[in-house]
């Protein structure tokens, strides 16, 4: 028996990457063997795990109804153009590594499958943008395979990318995709592949057509101006990279950290030796960072690492990756840029202009740029205008927007939208003109739209599947101290939404309408309370969407969480860890590597950033630069492995 067994772990390391003749195993493209035991957990295709029981209203699949998502959206998320601020300094490195971290791990099937429209009300009065299609677009993620036919086999949902923290972005996970993101021919013979990724004369991301035919390159997902430029889009692992610049710059970052690292390796070894050390490495530091930076700078800190544990399945649970994962609060309006004296000419800065940023000239012959988001998205050749060093340090030069329950409205009515002909400039400024758009998307109302659809708990019951106590009032869920309208409003009243203080990090007043409200401000006080908007949209704290609940919770001292999110992070997070068999202090390879050849994965982004982009930042960009503390040493680890005290925004659909 013990030799069946042996012999059948023998068959699944090979199956896992393992080469013959003791050669040290690898991770598959897509996830599969990593567990020797179960070698579909964490696999693409698979289906999310479930934390809790699914939530439908019939039990098998149909969605249970609640309050129309954009009427919760107008009175919940809308920002009203007032910036919040992160209390604890985290810097926009938080959301946008956050974005490139749940386009590692996290993609939901998005098959065409039922139309589930979210109406849209023209005469809410609480309503400021128009959508000429009456209903904003929301198609149904399809049912896993043989799924939702009853109470006893509801409805589930499939991942379509691996679970694990493996660098999927950067080589995505088929044989197919690497091949065209690969030196050298595409011919279907992996053998004859050059060890480094393509990347253009300037190191940018190759374009869909840099290859000859466009139409023969791997699938990447379009919006705004690149659905009518197709071949303009760039090509990466993973089929979301043109989404923003900022996304696009870690893609290009990473990718140009594969090249350094091959280019440090003997000319000795094989074209496939080194794109496989280089691979390893660029996984491990994307690990790396996330455990050691990432995680601790939002404040969560995870039990200690005890090593690999084969019973625990890595793979996303559908709770986190629906709703727990949803960080889309903390995504900034616009890009800041200081460029130094001489960066760009007269003429650049001028085009700039004419595509509606901001250009500031500074009397110390600097200039400053300010980019609205909604001139980013689906715009790489932006990031090339721009610089790709620019753009990173741009992103730890400003704090992120606080992780609540305000969306910024570039994501709550206009997402991914083109504006109207004719008002193009307008409309490309840091505050969104509704006048600028003929529909609305709002990634705030998908999101609870998608908790339904997937069958997410309510709030409540969210909690007690965490382990945390079911609030009792809405006061509860916001802390504030009263659920009730001031005399004379109602939740239908314009103007409920209108501040009437801010606070700076400190505590400090912050004058309204000031420059430094649009840069300081951490806390909002509103005419009304989230709680008695809250209670005047639900009106029983048992029927709140989890999402809806989980964003309006007050903050976990130290932390940018609730305590239910809180708690969702921290279960995902050590599962990711702990049930990956290639997690970087579990995997004595990179000890090896670093022994033979001197290249080590233990760099902070800091660092990476000074290595592949030549722009020197503070030593950890999660927080501002005024915040920074040295980096983390090294502490032992249970057991012969090295690690720093550890610590997806992202939805698992295209968002």
């Amino acid at each position: 028996m013990r030799k069946i067994v042996a012999v059948a772990a023998a068959a699944l390391a090979v199956a896992a990457g393992a080469g013959a003749f003791g050669a040290p195993p690898t991770r598959t493209l897509d996830g599969s063997g990593n567990n020797l035991r179960h070698p579909d957990w964490g696999q693409t295709n698979t289906q999310y795990l479930r934390v809790a029981d699914p939530n439908y209203a019939d039990g098998a699949g149909q969605p249970v109804s609640g309050p129309n998502p954009r009427y919760v959206s107008n009175r919940v998320f809308n920002d009203e153009g007032q910036n919040l601020f992160s209390e604890n300094g985290e810097t926009q490195w938080g959301w946008a590594w956050g974005q490139f971290l749940d386009h590692t791990f996290g993609l939901a099937d998005e098959t065409p499958a039922e139309n589930l429209p979210i109406p849209f009300d023209k005469n809410d009065p609480l309503e400021e943008f128009r959508d000429d299609l009456g209903a904003i677009d929301f198609t149904r993620t399809p049912a896993a395979p043989g799924t939702g036919t009853s109470r006893h086999n509801p409805r589930q949902q499939i991942n379509t990318v691996s679970s694990y923290i493996d660098a999927f972005s950067v080589y995505g996970g088929t044989d197919a995709r690497l091949e065209w993101l690969r030196t050298g021919p595409v011919d279907g013979n992996m053998a004859n592949n050059g060890p480094t990724l393509m990347l253009d004369s300037k190191g940018y991301l190759p374009r869909a057509n840099a290859r000859g035919n466009a139409a023969t390159a791997p699938h990447m997902d379009l919006m705004g101006a690149l659905m009518g430029a197709p071949s303009t889009a760039v090509e990466a692992g993973d089929v979301r990279a043109n989404e923003n610049i900022a996304l696009t710059s870690i893609h290009t970052l990473l990718a140009r950290e594969h090249n350094r690292i091959v280019g440090l390796l003997p000319s000795s070894l094989s074209a496939e030796d080194k794109f496989q050390i280089a691979r390893r490495v660029v996984g491990a530091e994307e690990q790396y960072i996330t455990y050691n930076e990432f995680l601790p700078s939002l404040g969560l800190r995870l039990d200690p690492y005890r090593g690999y544990d084969p019973h625990v399945n890595a793979s996303l649970s559908n709770e986190f990756a629906t709703t727990g994962y949803r960080v889309h609060s903390m995504v900034h309006g616009e890009f800041d840029v200081d460029a130094a004296a001489g960066t760009y000419s007269s003429a650049q800065l001028a085009a700039f202009a004419a595509e509606g940023i901001d250009v500031e000239p500074q009397p110390d012959g600097t200039v400053d740029l300010t980019i609205p988001l909604t001139l980013a998205f689906g715009n790489p050749d932006l990031l090339e205008q721009i610089g790709e060093g620019a753009i990173l340090a741009s992103l730890a030069g400003e704090a992120q927007y606080k992780n609540d329950e305000q969306i910024d409205n570039s994501m709550r009515s206009v997402l991914f939208q083109i504006p109207k002909p004719g008002a193009t400039q307008p409309c490309a400024t840091p505050v969104v003109d509704p006048n600028c758009f003929t529909d609305v998307s709002d990634l705030g109302a998908i999101d609870v739209q998608r908790g339904r659809d997937h069958g997410i708990p309510y709030y409540n019951d969210l909690r007690r599947a965490y382990g945390l106590r079911p609030v009792r009032s809405f006061t509860d869920i916001t802390g504030e101290s009263t659920d009730q309208f001031p005399a004379g409003l109602t939740i239908n009243t314009p103007g409920i939404l209108d501040f009437v203080k801010l606070l700076d990090r400190n505590g400090n007043v912050v004058p309204l309408g000031s420059d430094d409200a649009q840069e300081d401000a951490v806390v909002g006080i509103r005419r009304t309370t989230l709680a008695a908007r809250l209670k005047a949209i639900y009106g029983d704290v048992n029927k709140v969407d989890a999402f809806v609940g989980m964003v309006s919770e007050k903050h976990v001292r130290g932390t940018e969480f609730g305590e239910l999110q809180l708690a969702m992070w921290k279960k995902q997070f050590e599962a990711l860890r702990d049930g990956d068999r290639f997690f970087y202090a579990n995997d004595p390879e990179l000890d090896r590597i670093q022994h033979t050849y001197g290249i080590t994965f233990r760099v902070t982004l800091s660092q990476l950033i000074k290595l592949d982009a030549g722009v020197t930042l503070q030593p950890n960009v999660f927080k501002l630069a005024d915040l920074n503390q040295p980096a983390p040493r090294e502490k032992r680890l249970h057991g012969h492995r090295r690690s720093h005290p550890p610590f997806a925004f992202g939805p698992p659909g295209r968002h």
